[in-house]
């Protein structure tokens, strides 16, 4: 990973992000809002959680779907981020904070407080 492109991308979200953390996690960084994982720097590329709220802005610029894996067919709900949003602040913070909502949306839905539940018996 080229540490050069991490900081760089860190240090511009810690400006638009409100408690951002960004943790070393599998050779690339996640990156949190307070406790809400809602990206990360892998491959020297940004990537921000998707779902049907967002995705189609994503695939509009032909952005990708994150795959861990390069020779298998998984993907994640993540989507790498248009590389001149860097340059645009305002824009990235928009797409970060819809990333930040999802991630809060998923962490506090039923499905995902009944799958913590049933993981504690």
């Amino acid at each position: 990973m080229n540490s050069e492109f991490a900081d760089e991308a860190v240090e511009r979200l810690q400006r638009l992000v409100p408690g951002l953390q960004a943790r070393r996690m599998f050779g690339g960084i996640g990156l949190y809002s307070g406790e809400l994982f809602f990206g990360m720097i892998a491959f020297d590329q940004l990537w921000f959680k998707v779902d049907d709220s967002n995705r189609a802005d994503y695939e509009a610029r032909r952005m990708r779907p994150f795959k861990p894996f390069p020779n298998r067919p998984t993907v994640m709900s993540y989507f790498q981020v248009p590389a001149n949003l860097l340059d645009d602040p305002e824009e990235l913070r928009g797409w970060a904070q819809r990333s930040v909502a999802i991630a809060r949306r998923i962490k506090t839905s039923p499905a995902q407080k009944s799958h913590k539940t049933s993981s504690r018996r």
